[in-house]
């Protein structure tokens, strides 16, 4: 099964069902994460850096490549609500602009 790590949050391996989205896997894991519009690329707030795999993930989408556009989302980064993995591993980090304040995250942005 496709794998998302989360190096910031200790390394956290996360199990990325098929058809999936990372933000969907993530919480499925039971890890909490930000994300405003509840899930539909309105806003950036459940953003994640990709550190190594991006090559992996499915093709940016439209509020991707909007955001993008007005520089709101840069090219290392993607929204988790709206990319999925199909196969392979990606390790990703939380930017602390989206960094929960009950959450203890490991290795400073």
């Amino acid at each position: 099964m496709p794998t998302l790590i989360v190096e910031n949050l200790a390394g956290v391996a996360i199990p990325v069902p098929a058809g999936a989205t990372l933000l969907a896997a993530i919480q499925a894991a039971g890890h909490d994460w930000q994300h405003a519009c509840g899930a539909r690329g309105r806003c950036v707030t459940c953003r994640l850096r990709v550190v190594a795999g991006a090559e992996l993930l499915s093709e940016l989408t439209a509020p991707e490549l909007g955001y993008r556009a007005a520089a709101r989302l840069r090219p290392d980064e993607r929204l988790s609500c709206q990319t999925r993995l199909p196969a392979g591993q990606v390790s990703v980090r939380v930017p602390r602009a989206t960094q929960l304040p009950h959450i203890v995250y490991s290795m400073p942005e």
